[in-house]
């Protein structure tokens, strides 16, 4: 098995670190049934079982937050394969540094070895650099084995996709913590300092996160301590790690969605959870007042014509406040959208309007409803046959408004619930006179 500071050209390794190595390191898994977790992938039945057992390893990503084993597993499958592992990060990657990684693995594909060729961070990449990996898993000079914490579906070219399968690892459950942390234990050789709610405390504060939990551990057990620590003298004497949140990745996506979709299934609780958990992790609140504007359009319509008002009321009371005291009225904000009728009826009568307009946005409107200022184009019957609507004893003349090669169309269907009800009465109520008065 190749060493971890193996020149990523495939020069000599350079010697083993003598000194003090972290603890993360030394309890790196030597085997894949050490690795902690990660069963979906791992087990017998999983994607990478099926392929060692059939021998016939295929190009991957891997695609999960940080400190679940991700490069682990990588050079874990190398050892397992018999192949030349080499780690690159797109990070500190340039061309010329992947033209000399090629190069060396084109020289042991000629000698009849083969490279694993692990790339950190590979969404880092820009497209062109994507597409020089190609040709290479093609004749089989390289396997590839991508890391990714951002959607592979937006980040990576679909000609690097169509040629690896994607396999997403999942951050590290409770019970698979405390295993670790139990590995912990074993390899310094003794207990952590700590209560059982402290000890709950700390596996809640690394977050799904392996590797920072042994970090954690290592930092606790360079303590003196005389007595077990409780809750509160650990979070006295840690700073609690930060949830895992990048406003323009993939975590960022994934809450708004879901606070979105809390407020569409009219649930105030999980709404005024997700808007929290955003927050903490520092998403900037006029954002959120923007996609809070935006789903009282959305999803409530005119269900409840007064949801935008008070949205857009409760984005003015932010910026007049500040944080925090304004983001109260954007969760007030919140509350009232998930709690008020539903309907989409006018966002899907819109895109199907802006459909047909597409479809058909050079036919023009029918004569009689064009003004007609010169004599040449009253000739033309411009203006002729219209019907002033107010004329008409109850406003309404029944005319036909749309070009006259399509015909009369149907867009809006109000729901029955909230104020839209009352305009599906107003609707069939013209419907109904239109026929009349159109035979």
């Amino acid at each position: 098995m190749a060493d971890l500071f193996d020149d990523p050209t495939g020069a000599s390794p350079k010697p083993e670190r003598s000194g003090p190595r972290p603890l993360a390191d030394r309890l790196r898994p030597r085997a894949l049934g050490e690795v902690i977790g990660q069963q979906q992938v791992l087990g017998p039945e999983a994607p990478l079982g099926v392929m060692l057992a059939s021998g016939a390893l295929s190009s991957l990503i891997f695609w999960g937050p940080p400190g679940v084993g991700k490069t682990t597993i990588a050079r874990l499958l190398a050892d397992a394969t018999d192949l030349h592992f080499v780690q690159i990060s797109a990070i500190f990657t340039g061309v010329p540094d992947l033209r000399k990684v090629f190069e060396a693995a084109k020289i042991r594909h000629r000698n009849g070895s083969g490279t694993l060729l692990f790339v950190d961070e590979i969404h880092r990449f820009n497209k062109a650099q994507q597409d020089g990996f190609l040709p290479h898993m093609e004749d089989g000079t390289i396997l590839l084995v991508g890391a990714t914490t951002e959607n592979p579906s937006f980040e990576l070219n679909a000609a690097l996709l169509s040629r690896a399968q994607v396999l997403v690892l999942e951050r590290l459950a409770r019970d698979d913590l405390e295993r670790l942390a139990q590995r912990a234990e074993q390899d310094l050789g003794r207990p952590l300092p700590l209560d059982a709610a402290a000890r709950a405390a700390l596996l809640e504060m690394a977050d799904g996160d392996g590797r920072a939990l042994l970090n954690l551990i290592e930092q606790i057990m360079a303590w003196t301590v005389v007595a077990p620590l409780s809750t509160d003298a650990l979070s006295s004497r840690l700073m609690r790690r930060a949830a895992q949140y990048d406003k323009s990745g993939d975590g960022h996506y994934n809450l708004i969605s879901a606070l979105h979709k809390s407020v569409r299934g009219s649930d105030p609780d999980a709404t005024l959870y997700w808007f929290a958990r955003m927050l903490e992790a520092g998403e900037d609140p006029r954002f959120l007042a923007r996609r809070i504007t935006r789903m009282s359009v959305e999803d409530i319509g005119l269900a409840d014509p007064q949801a935008q008002a008070i949205c857009l009321q409760a984005w003015q009371t932010y910026e007049r406040l500040g944080s925090p005291e304004g983001e109260l009225a954007l969760a007030q904000a919140l509350v009232y959208l998930a709690l008020a009728p539903k309907s989409n009826a006018t966002y899907v009568a819109y895109k199907a309007a802006r459909a047909a307009a597409k479809k058909t946005g050079s036919l023009p409107p029918p004569k009689h409803i064009l003004n007609a200022p010169t004599r040449l184009m009253k000739e033309q019957g411009y203006g002729s046959g219209y019907a002033y609507d107010h004329d008409a004893e109850d406003g309404f003349s029944g005319q036909d408004y749309f070009p006259e090669e399509i015909g009369r169309r149907s867009y809006y269907t109000p729901v029955e619930r909230g104020f839209e009800r009352e305009l599906k009465k107003r609707l069939d109520y013209f419907v109904k006179l239109r026929r009349e008065r159109n035979g």
